[in-house]
């Protein structure tokens, strides 16, 4: 009898249902080398293969006993090598779009100055020119002013009043006298002023031209540039596939950390990237081959030309 399982449902043998013609399963040496049961479609009795490992068999994953290519760090290095090549280019590419924009920004702000300093000029202009009316307008009030004090020395009977008046008149006309000059100083401030206006505007012109001629060859470079990076970028997925995932990983790393250059050649006894000097122990083991040597100063990777040819 199988244990009750509620409701009269039973447990029953995870094999209960399988219906295998032939089967084999891998098991720890010390299991069982042959299953068997009674109930009816169960798994048959067969032998099985036994996997005779040593130590703990739970921690050994199961492709470990799989043959895998032994990648070839010398390869590897020359891939790099080849892949550093092109990312340098596209490093330095990249460098340029960024600073592209800036200079359209530098002619931008220059043309903006010169219409700011146009605006400026028309702006006092404008000034002037209410300036000018303002003291007409004071100069026709100083005319009517001598007017009526002309009228009035024909009603005065006195000397005395008379005498106050032709010096009231008197100061009238000084003060006309100063108006009429100022009035004369503004007009020739006036052409003086329109003339520059006109100039300015015949230079903003030119500039905005040369400022559109900037932009849009800027702008065509961008592009060109840009195409470029794009065709680098196809060569180097062309190469990224034939270089070791984790070692890819730290060569990127790298290249994003040192400014575009990852990996480097010894020149002299001095690492190519920051000329720091290396060991000759060091040196050695880059000739082993054995793996991919770093440089202790700036992590760059490090290899010799000779082992390019």
């Amino acid at each position: 009898m199988l244990p009750s399982h509620g409701k009269g449902r039973r447990f029953e043998p995870f094999y209960a249902h399988w219906n295998i013609k032939s089967w084999a399963v891998l098991i720890p040496k010390y299991h069982l080398s042959k299953i068997s049961t009674e109930v009816e479609g169960s798994i048959p009795s067969v032998p099985t293969r036994i996997i005779p490992f040593t130590g703990n068999e739970y921690e050994k994953p199961y492709w470990k006993d799989r043959e895998v290519p032994e990648v070839s760090i010398l390869e590897q290095i020359k891939k790099l090598v080849e892949l550093q090549k092109i990312d340098a280019e596209i490093y330095e590419f990249k460098k340029g779009l960024k600073e592209k924009p800036a200079l359209i920004e530098e002619f931008k702000e220059r043309f903006e100055e010169q219409k700011t300093d146009l605006k400026g000029l028309e702006e006092k202009l404008k000034t002037l020119q209410l300036e000018r009316k303002a003291k007409e307008l004071d100069l026709q009030i100083k005319e009517q002013d001598i007017a009526k004090a002309n009228t009035q020395l024909s009603q005065i009977k006195t000397n005395k009043e008379y005498t106050a008046k032709l010096t009231e008149i008197e100061y009238i006309k000084s003060d006309q006298s100063i108006l009429e000059e100022k009035i004369l100083i503004s007009y020739e401030e006036i052409d003086r002023l329109t003339a520059l206006i006109g100039k300015e505007k015949t230079v903003l012109v030119e500039e905005e031209k040369k400022f559109l001629a900037q932009k849009k060859e800027v702008e065509d470079t961008v592009k060109e540039i840009q195409q470029k990076v794009k065709v680098l970028e196809t060569k180097r997925n062309q190469i990224v596939p034939d270089i070791d995932r984790i070692t890819l990983a730290r060569y990127e790393r790298i290249l994003v950390n040192k400014e575009g250059l990852a990996i480097v050649s010894i020149q002299g006894n001095a690492c190519g990237g920051c000329y720091m000097n290396v060991p000759a122990q060091m040196i050695n083991e880059i000739k082993m081959h054995d793996k991919i040597v770093y440089c202790e100063m700036c992590a760059r990777m490090l290899y010799l030309e000779e082992d390019l040819k």
